[in-house]
């Protein structure tokens, strides 16, 4: 199940923000599982990639169409747009044209599709600012670890306690307070945990503490994410995610446990995010799963959708 509530604005999309400042924290891999498990749940999802020179996101939906079509697979696939790196000498005449891409991307989808999902580069710009101040629902993922802990918070080095909040999150806040004083929205922030290991159980643990304890000053939802699982960098070249079915014609190769054990971290991970559905888009979801049981294929839908 992927959401516990209703759409709160009819006729505009929901944008669901992918933001951190540090680089390789997996925010691209969670933007495609967010976004297919949305499609498959049966919303119109436009997505949209600000990380004008890594474009990690634009070549995972790439390989995703390309693997479909040359295994002649039903692979679900957003609309989606990829902002262009200005190319002139101009600092400002480059981010005037790539704002400008970026209006004009978010004005031909947010009142055609029920979810904007935007991919944003680990680094500070103006258009990585001006995408944290629209999103509804902001998801930072942070690998386990104090040096990723260090864009969110300060921490003593005597005792390990959060002595405050640190650049990024002041950024967060700034732009959640201007999208209060703009519209009364009081952006959903969820910081995620990323590549989970069994390793350094104490300074985890710590981690963990010192999540909560920052949450409770700054706002935020503190959620477990993906385990350091090798299925996930294996998904890259094909696009896949572990949403999608888990058999040889999809996957190129025999599934594993670790597909399986993906796919239900995935799961549980999306179920918490509470991502508002659209309810016609259920409507369409169940009739397609319909359609494929009377065409004995797969169901692919039953661990994603809320009844």
């Amino acid at each position: 199940m992927l959401v516990q509530a209703t759409q709160g604005q009819s006729g505009s999309a929901r944008v669901v923000v992918l933001g951190n400042e540090k680089g390789g924290s997996g925010k691209s891999t969670l933007a495609l599982h967010i976004a297919v498990a949305l499609l498959k749940a049966g919303q119109r999802v436009a997505t949209i990639d600000l990380d004008c020179r890594q474009q990690s996101f634009t070549r995972n939906l790439n390989n995703r169409r390309i693997w479909a079509r040359h295994t002649g697979l039903d692979l679900e696939l957003p609309e989606h747009r990829c902002i262009k790196l200005g190319e002139t000498m101009q600092i400002a005449d480059n981010e005037s044209a790539e704002f400008q891409q970026f209006a004009q991307a978010v004005a031909a989808v947010e009142h055609a599709f029920d979810f904007i999902v935007i991919d944003t580069p680990g680094s500070d710009s103006y258009l990585m600012r001006l995408a944290h101040s629209m999103a509804d629902t902001l998801v930072t993922p942070i690998n386990d670890s104090f040096l990723d802990f260090d864009v969110l918070g300060a921490v003593d080095p005597t005792t390990y306690s959060v002595t405050g909040p640190s650049h990024y999150s002041s950024m967060v806040l700034d732009a959640r307070r201007k999208r209060r004083q703009l519209d009364g929205v009081d952006t959903d922030w969820i910081v995620v945990r990323n590549r989970l290991s069994t390793l350094g159980a104490r300074n985890n643990h710590r981690l963990a503490v010192n999540l909560k304890d920052l949450a409770m000053r700054l706002g935020f939802r503190p959620l477990d994410g993906f385990a350091e699982r090798s299925v996930y960098r294996e998904f890259f070249p094909r696009g896949l995610t572990a949403l999608d079915d888990l058999n040889e014609a999809t996957l190129g190769t025999r599934p594993s446990m670790g597909h399986v054990t993906a796919r239900e971290e995935v799961t549980g991970l999306l179920r918490q995010l509470k991502l508002p559905l659209d309810e016609r888009g259920r409507r369409r979801a169940a009739n397609r799963a319909e359609w494929f049981a009377q065409v004995d294929k797969p169901l692919e839908l039953h661990d994603i959708v809320g009844v």
